[in-house]
């Protein structure tokens, strides 16, 4: 077989492959949207014969993906779906319970109040309100940012274990940023316990020069660290000091969030 002929043959069953992926999506969407349907429904709502409507059903249910009622010939959607759902709902959760306390804290605060949490090895913002007076337009949701140079990855650090903790840091490395970014792992080891036992973590133009941070631990309902509230601001006026005293309320507001997570501790 000649190269062209070979890598035509790739193409195509990659390019099979992708539509029987696309198709299989838009299965468990039509099952979203009507509770059920039958083999001959979902093959004329996505355009195939039956039978291969019947075997992309086949692949899902092997899955637990789809489940077929009592009634034969008809699929809802299984417990799969569950099983994969439950590794995203608890973030949409956090965003949503932390929703009202973000909105107040930054009009206490006056500056802007970010929720973030671990994504392998960066702390990555889940959702943010502007306090009335923050400066700039900067929108940091999405954003994946250094764990050793922002008081959120500092948080969520603090209450990795050990080897955990060593993990993401290898991974992650302690680039300076700034003239006052922590790579000694000895001095940021201790910045960490500090962050630990008083509560909350606070990063002093570490990321970016100009800018305070602070943050404080959302837990979960068995008590595991699974975010970080933080709120940020520009330093001649989200001073050092002004930190430690607003500290008490972020984490009594990242506590509520805990509450309303399921947390009783």
């Amino acid at each position: 077989m000649s190269n062209y002929a070979a890598d035509s043959e790739t193409t195509g069953a990659s390019a099979n492959g992708v539509q029987s992926v696309d198709r299989a999506v838009s299965v468990l969407e039509i099952l979203a949207q009507r509770g059920e349907a039958g083999v001959s429904e979902v093959a004329a709502e996505i355009d195939v014969h039956k039978s291969t409507a019947f075997r992309l059903l086949g692949a899902l249910e092997a899955r637990g993906l789809v489940e077929q009622t009592a009634e034969r010939g008809k699929y809802r959607l299984g417990f799969g779906i569950v099983r994969l759902a439950g590794a995203v709902t608890g973030r949409l959760d956090i965003t949503q319970q932390g929703r009202p306390v973000c909105e107040r804290l930054s009009e206490e605060i006056g500056e802007t109040v970010n929720i973030a949490v671990l994504q392998e090895q960066f702390a990555v913002n889940l959702y943010q309100v502007r306090g009335p007076g923050a400066v700039g337009t900067h929108n940091w949701v999405g954003q994946l940012t250094p764990v050793h140079a922002t008081s959120s990855g500092k948080i969520l650090l603090a209450h990795l274990s050990e080897k955990e903790r060593a993990d993401v840091l290898a991974a992650s490395g302690t680039q300076k940023l700034t003239p006052h970014t922590l790579t000694s792992q000895a001095r940021l080891e201790k910045n960490l316990a500090e962050a630990r036992e008083r509560g909350y973590a606070v990063a002093l133009e570490e990321l970016e020069i100009g800018l305070h941070a602070v943050a404080a631990p959302i837990r979960s309902h068995d008590g595991e660290v699974i975010a970080a509230l933080s709120a940020s601001g520009p330093t001649y006026r989200f001073t050092e000091e002004r930190m430690h005293e607003l500290a008490p309320g972020l984490i009594k507001g990242a506590q509520e969030i805990s509450r309303r997570m399921g947390y009783l501790g």
